[in-house]
């Protein structure tokens, strides 16, 4: 069994997921998204699609760019 690098959790159905920063173990995606997916700069909701990102800051969607002073970032359609 291995322990979630979020939560604690000693599960024996954990995974593990490697990134360009090293490798970490989760006992879900939730616990997964916690730690990687990144953070709109505008809402703060954690960003699990696309996203958009525009000089270092990141934005759920279009509205969130638009409310931040980037008006060229279109969502894909």
């Amino acid at each position: 069994m291995a322990t979630c690098d979020v939560c604690g959790n000693d599960y024996d159905l954990s995974f593990e997921v490697r990134t360009v920063g090293g490798s970490h173990t989760f006992d879900s995606l939730e616990c997964a998204a916690q730690k990687l997916a990144p953070i709109c700069d505008h809402c703060q909701c954690r960003i699990l699609g696309h996203g958009l990102q525009s000089d270092g800051q990141f934005f759920c969607c279009a509205h969130c760019a638009r409310e931040s002073g980037k008006p060229k970032l279109a969502d894909r359609v």
